[in-house]
């Protein structure tokens, strides 16, 4: 089922790394990257859960960034388009918040027990929600609760609704 999503977790990671970029040269540009595709994997596990989410926004596509772009002042390059078309504003949001608060996160991994994106092969998230001194210098811009704020609030709410206790991920 990752597969399914991975043209979304992509993309959606590549507009988060290139919004809150890493300093520090390529080691850290990996270990933030690292960083965003966890939060970003768990974002859409979350809002997509079961098989028939995975199709759906595989049909429909996830919406693009340019609610996202035109908020962060991001300019539109049309040799990014095919990319950008593939970028979920409320997986970009929930990761945004996951990244910010690793409490959070920690909720979140936790609540993704027994669904179907993690049945098998066990998944860690570990650069997510226990980064050490590296991961947080690595991904300054990115963790910062400030900075990232104006796009983990966009649908801050529906995550945390998602997260309430009792509230069912699989269908």
């Amino acid at each position: 089922m990752l597969a399914d999503l991975a043209p979304l977790i992509a993309a959606t990671t590549q507009w988060l790394t290139r919004a809150y970029p890493a300093s520090g040269g390529a080691l850290a540009a990996a270990l933030c990257e690292a960083q965003a595709r966890q939060a970003v994997t768990v974002a859409a596990w979350l809002r997509y859960p079961t098989a028939t989410d995975t199709a759906l926004v595989g049909m429909t596509g996830p919406g693009g960034s340019a609610g996202l772009d035109r908020m962060s002042g991001a300019a539109e390059d049309p040799d990014d388009s095919a990319w950008r078309s593939w970028v979920d504003e409320v997986v970009a949001s929930w990761a945004a918040g996951l990244l910010a608060d690793p409490q959070l996160a920690a909720r979140a991994v936790a609540g993704l027990t027994g669904g179907a994106h993690t049945s098998g092969t066990p998944v860690e998230f570990r650069r997510l929600i226990a980064p050490d001194a590296h991961d947080r210098r690595a991904a300054a811009l990115l963790r910062h609760p400030d900075l990232i704020a104006p796009v983990a609030d966009l649908h801050h709410a529906r995550l945390l609704d998602r997260l309430r206790p009792g509230q069912a991920l699989i269908a």
